[in-house]
This record gives structure tokens, C-alpha cells and sequence, in this order.
């Protein structure tokens, strides 16, 4: 068997596949990439070439341009796909739309990078499918026993009960703008709040992909418009990136009432900071306990553990008879998710 750091390395521009040519993920310019998912902490332009799923391919064009790699190929879900003789599969991982995680694969030896990932059910994104490795790559946002999620469509429920209480007050809800607005509105959906969502400006173009690409958001209309009549009434619900929230652009509303879908809305005091009186606990990472099943359900004897809380991790994998050890890959931030 091939030992696993001479199939996937860490380097300064990321986790590279010296057998294949490759990165996963990089953080600069580099000829050849493999791509997780849109996020720009994961996804970015300047690449000689990318390998991503479709959508996400979709996602960089709409955030990036046309010309945001030098060439680019889609990458089916479950479709084994040889980069010079290394075997690269792409495999769902839930966190937002077109997310995957990557299988490498060569010499008797597999590693799966999961990007970054969820176990928790998602309307808006094909589910997270566990995979037998060797070495697992997990992600460590969450990765601390504090991090419990609650389930997603109770904080909605939360959302609606508050708007039913105060309903001369604009809602104003952050969501960071590729994945979990749109999560945020199809849970909505689905709790029958069938009303107009307002969202901002920066929402506007993802969520029009998100309907092209089959995901129903319902009626939608743009927050800011020139006629007053058409600007949101008085206990409408509105989606912002967060940075919108306790912005001068929130206050134009009637009486808004600032909340914001996050998993680090678990922290009180980070609410408290943000001026957040409506925190949701609703997140796109995986929390400690679906980080710890994952880990057991891949059957890895070893992990690697990356961008986030990685001490606790590994000392969770050592307890628990796994070798691990935390990559310290530079340049992936905790968004606010």
C-alpha cells in the first residue's frame, strides 16, 4: 500500500496529489484544481483548470465570470474518473448545492477530503454519503462538544412565532448568501409561509440558480426598490448577508428586528456582540456529534483534521484508538455559518 502522505500532502497552496498533479481546494493559483464546493474560502479563480460537479462550476461563473479558470471539466457524482493513474471520485457532502467530497485513490489506498460537510437534512442539497477510506479529512468548524444544532425546521418554527408576536416588525434575518439563505427560505417553505421573502441585493443572482437548478424558493422579490409601495411591509420576512444586519441598510425598515441563522449563534455572547435579538441555530457544518459518527462511519484508521477546532478533534480520534493529527491548512476562514 501506498503510504498516505505520499498520496495527498500538505503545501502552502493546499492539499496536493504529487501522483496525480493535482490540489484539492487550493488557496492560490495552481495548473490543476479540484474544487469541494462555491464557497470563496475553498473556491477561487485563477486556476489553470478545474475539476468541480456542475454546479459549483455554475457558482464560480456567477460569482467569478466566464473566464475564472483557464479551462474547466464537470465531475458527475459517483463517476471514477483516472488522473494519471490515481482515482478521483466526487461524492456528496451536504453542505450547500453541488458540494462534494473528494476520494483519491491509488496503490490500495484510499483518502477522502470532505470539504466541508453536514449530516443534518437539507431541502436544497443532495445529502451527505459516508465513504469507506483509509484516511478521512475532516473539517473542524464545529468541533467542540458545545456545538449541538438543534433541528433546523424548529429554529423556523421560532422564526414564524416570533413574526406572529411582533408583526409590526420587519424581520431581518442573516444568512450567509450561497446556501444557507436559500436553506433558510426553503425551510420556510416548507412550514407553509408562503408570503414574499425580501432579499437583498447580493442574494439576488444565487437564488435565481438555486431555482434554475430545481430548488422551488417561492415568491421572491428584491428588498430595495425605487416605488415605495413595493419596498417590504411592516412584519415582512427579509434575507441579508449578515454583514447586512446591523448595517445602515437594515434601518431603513420598519422597526427591523435583527436575527441571524449561524452556528456559532449557539455562543450567546457572540449574539450579544452583533446585536442579534432573534439568534437561529442553523448551520451548514457538521456539529461535534455528526462530526464524531462521521468519522466512525467512514471506518478510517486514521483522520486528518482541518480548518477549525482541530485539537479537540484529535484528541477525540486518540481517545477513541485512531491515529489523527491536524493539518493546519492556512487560508480557509469560519464564515459565518
Amino acid at each position: 500500500m501506498i503510504r498516505p502522505h505520499d498520496l495527498l500532502r500538505s503545501r502552502p497552496e493546499g492539499l496536493f496529489c504529487p501522483g496525480g498533479g493535482f490540489y484539492i481546494d487550493p488557496v492560490r493559483p495552481v495548473e490543476r484544481a479540484l474544487i469541494t464546493h462555491g464557497h470563496a474560502d475553498h473556491a477561487r479563480a485563477g486556476h489553470g483548470s478545474v475539476l468541480a460537479t456542475r454546479e459549483t462550476l455554475d457558482i464560480m461563473r456567477i460569482r467569478y465570470g466566464e473566464g475564472f479558470a483557464g479551462a474547466v471539466q464537470e465531475a458527475q457524482l459517483g463517476e471514477t474518473l483516472n488522473m494519471n493513474g490515481v482515482r478521483v471520485t466526487f461524492h456528496p457532502a451536504g453542505h450547500v448545492l453541488g458540494s462534494a467530497q473528494i476520494s483519491v485513490e491509488t496503490g490500495g489506498t484510499r483518502i477522502v477530503a470532505s470539504g466541508d460537510y453536514k449530516r443534518s437534512r437539507d431541502p436544497t442539497c443532495a445529502p451527505f454519503e459516508p465513504i469507506r477510506c483509509d484516511v478521512f479529512i475532516t473539517e473542524a468548524t464545529f468541533a467542540l462538544p458545545v456545538f449541538t444544532h438543534p433541528d433546523a425546521a424548529g429554529e423556523v418554527a421560532r422564526l414564524l412565532r416570533s413574526l406572529e408576536q411582533f408583526p409590526e416588525r420587519t424581520h431581518i434575518v442573516g444568512a450567509y448568501a450561497l446556501g444557507k439563505a436559500q436553506r433558510v427560505i426553503a425551510l420556510l417553505r416548507e412550514a407553509d409561509y408562503d408570503d414574499t421573502i425580501y432579499i437583498h441585493g447580493a442574494l439576488e443572482k444565487l437564488c435565481t440558480y438555486y431555482e434554475a437548478a430545481g430548488v422551488s424558493l417561492g415568491p421572491l422579490q428584491a428588498a430595495t426598490v425605487e416605488q415605495s409601495d413595493a419596498a417590504p411591509p411592516a412584519g415582512a420576512i427579509i434575507i441579508a448577508p449578515p454583514a447586512a444586519i446591523d448595517d445602515r441598510w437594515s434601518r431603513r425598515f420598519s422597526d427591523p428586528l435583527a436575527s441571524f441563522a449561524s452556528g456559532w449563534m449557539r455562543i450567546r455572547q457572540r449574539a450579544r456582540q452583533r446585536g442579534v435579538e432573534l439568534p437561529l441555530i442553523i448551520s451548514d457544518h457538521a456539529d461535534w456529534t455528526e462530526l464524531t459518527a462521521t468519522i466512525r462511519d467512514t471506518q478510517a484508521a486514521e483522520v486528518w483534521v482541518t480548518h477549525g477546532r482541530e485539537e479537540a478533534l484529535v484528541r477525540w480520534c486518540e481517545i477513541n484508538g485512531l491515529a489523527a493529527r491536524p493539518l493546519h491548512l492556512a487560508g480557509y476562514e469560519d464564515e459565518a455559518e
